[in-house]
This record gives structure tokens, C-alpha cells and sequence, in this order.
């Protein structure tokens, strides 16, 4: 046979072979589940869903918040289900509560390699257990319409409290159940010092003070701007642009105004931690160093009004535009409140609610 031929049969047959049937494709695997990161919370946590489905993806999971109160009712719940936890991360313990959330050792300690770009002063746990998100100042509101339209000047001090044109006209939070309550308490502490901080309480006692559990509960139940019965309410420095940002229809000027006078707000830092017994630690692990960096740092602003904690994270217009920052808070120093938090609170039941 020819050389031609011989090239023709080979093709013929690798041809045959082609169109013959194919052996069978190995099985692809079916992709893994994500696994699921619960995340306990406050009840004021917000964070938009884009910004939750970016990591969801990149790390193949799901997240799971579940808000549970008032930041100190959310760290009791922590603590007293430590031996079976109800999440893998806690997130907003303040410095009002750190000690006690740090005493109780519901975190594992984690160096992340974001606290780098985080400001010392918000560092308040030397052993990384607990790890700074975002600060406000917990101050004063008042419903300006309110005093415009009576012709009555809105406090600018917090001894204006206990003056008889402003009786029953102050909702505060309970510093037992309420971090911003506590925080206003700590204010007052440093404003007037330990031993005459109680003579205030009672005299804004006998002046009508409302006391409630929680700050939504103040603020969205009996501040007048929301429907309620008191125009004073302790609340943020950022009320003015969260109540612009959210207003309808839009308006220019916030209606809120803000007592700053010197000591009368005291700086709340809030804090994010792993608890002990997580079973999905690295993904825990990742969640922290999300937060604490700018792509979730830029998303708090608009949704909690808070600020955020590492200074590569660029502020809305709105919220630079409107926000209220005290030229001095008030002091208190935070082994002072590790050492007589629940003295404080003690005393200050004993005065407010007898």
C-alpha cells in the first residue's frame, strides 16, 4: 500500500475514533455550603446589605445578626449564656460596660492586623479582646420648634435641668439597662464630681425627670420631635444629621439642637469581640478585621450615626455637614468606672427611683 493510503487509513480511524462514545466525565463536587457567623448586636446596629453580601461572597458566608437589647441587656445575655453561646461575635460593649465584659472573660483574645491603623485612644484593652469599631458623644437633644414656639430659651448646661421652666420636660435612659443612659450618668459624675452628682440627680427628680430602659424607647417613644411628651432627651451629638439625612420631605437645618457646654456629654467608644466557644473562629476573625476596616467603616456613619474609628474612612457630606462635636466632654477615667460602675448605679437608683 501507498503512503497516501496508509495516511488515509489513519485518519479514517482517528476520525471512527471521534465520533465513537466518549468515556464518561469525572463528577464535579457540588459547592460547599457557606457557613453561617451569628452576630449578636444592639438593637441600633444597622449596616447596609451590600456591604454584608460583599464579605457574605468573599468568604463564602452567611451572617446572621441577632440584635438583643440595649447594649447592656445584649452583654448580660452574653454572659449568662457563656456555656452555650448564642453567637460567634458580640458586637457593642461601650467603655461604660468593657470592664465588666472583660472581667466575666466572654472574649478570646484577637491581634487583628487592622488595629494598626486605629488610633491609641480608642485602645482601652491591652489584650485585644475586645476591639474599638466607633465612638459618639452621648449628649443632650432638644426639640428646638418645641422651645421656639414657646418662647422659652432650650438649655445650654446641664444644671438648666433642675430649673422650674424646665420641669417634666427630660427623658433619660436607665444606666443598669441603657449604654447611653449610663454614659449620661458618667457624664454627670464628671461633670459634678462623685460626691455631688447625686445632689443633681435628686434635684432633676424632684424637677420631673422621666426615666425609661432604653434609648429608642426615649428618643422614638417620648422626645416630642417623634410624637412624645418631652422635648429634652439624652441622645448623640450626630441626632442633628441622622434627623436631615432621614427627613421627609427634605430639610436644610436639623431640628434637633445639642447641649455642649463644657463637660455636659461624655465619649462612648464601642467595641467588637469574639466569644469564647466560637466553632467558626477563622471566619470570625474575618468579620473583626471587616469592621474595622473602611469599607465597613464608611457604611456607619449613615446607618448608626457614629464615627468611625480608623481615620482612613472618609464621613458623608451630610453627616460632616450637620454633626455636633463638644469642645470638652466630661472625664471619667475607666478604671474609675471598672472600680464603681455598680456603686454609681447603685446610688443613682437609690436617689432617681425611691
Amino acid at each position: 500500500m501507498s503512503r497516501i493510503g496508509i495516511r488515509c487509513l489513519a485518519l479514517i480511524a482517528v476520525l471512527i475514533g471521534a465520533c465513537g462514545p466518549s468515556s464518561p466525565a469525572e463528577p464535579t463536587a457540588p459547592p460547599a455550603e457557606p457557613t453561617t457567623l451569628t452576630v449578636m448586636t444592639h438593637d441600633s446596629f444597622e449596616v447596609s446589605q451590600e456591604v454584608v453580601a460583599a464579605f457574605e461572597q468573599e468568604h463564602n458566608a452567611r451572617i446572621q445578626f441577632f440584635k438583643a437589647g440595649d447594649a447592656g441587656t445584649a452583654l448580660n445575655q452574653a454572659i449568662l449564656s457563656r456555656e452555650s453561646p448564642l453567637a460567634d461575635v458580640l458586637y457593642g460593649v461601650d467603655n461604660t460596660f468593657l470592664s465588666r465584659a472583660l472581667e466575666e472573660g466572654i472574649f478570646e483574645a484577637y491581634n487583628s492586623p487592622l488595629l494598626s491603623q486605629i488610633p491609641d485612644e480608642f485602645k482601652l484593652d491591652p489584650g485585644n479582646r475586645a476591639l474599638p469599631v466607633d465612638y459618639g458623644d452621648v449628649c443632650l437633644n432638644y426639640d428646638r420648634g418645641y422651645f421656639d414656639q414657646r418662647d422659652l430659651a432650650p438649655p445650654t448646661r446641664l444644671e438648666d435641668l433642675t430649673q422650674p421652666e424646665y420641669a417634666d420636660l427630660t427623658v433619660v435612659q436607665n444606666p443598669a439597662t441603657s449604654s447611653p443612659g449610663l454614659a449620661f450618668l458618667l457624664a454627670t459624675i464628671g461633670h459634678f464630681g462623685v460626691d455631688s452628682y447625686r445632689d443633681y440627680w435628686a434635684d432633676l427628680q424632684q424637677n420631673g425627670v422621666l426615666v425609661v430602659s432604653d434609648w429608642e424607647t426615649a428618643y422614638y417613644g417620648e422626645f416630642t420631635l417623634h410624637g412624645g411628651e418631652r422635648p429634652i432627651v439624652v441622645s448623640y451629638g450626630s441626632s442633628p444629621p441622622a434627623e436631615v439625612y432621614f427627613a421627609d420631605p427634605p430639610i436644610d437645618e436639623p431640628p434637633t439642637g445639642v447641649v455642649t457646654a463644657e463637660g455636659s456629654c461624655f465619649r462612648q467608644i464601642e467595641f467588637v469581640g469574639i466569644l469564647q466557644g466560637t466553632q467558626v473562629r477563622d471566619l470570625a476573625r474575618a468579620w473583626v478585621d471587616f469592621m474595622l476596616s473602611p469599607t465597613f467603616q464608611e457604611d456607619m456613619p449613615l446607618n448608626m450615626f457614629v464615627f468611625p474609628v480608623n481615620p482612613n474612612a472618609a464621613l458623608p457630606d451630610v453627616f460632616a455637614a450637620h454633626l455636633v462635636i463638644p469642645d470638652q466632654t466630661a472625664q471619667v477615667a475607666p478604671d474609675a468606672i471598672a472600680a464603681n460602675r455598680e456603686a454609681w448605679i447603685e446610688q443613682w437608683r437609690n436617689v432617681t427611683l425611691r
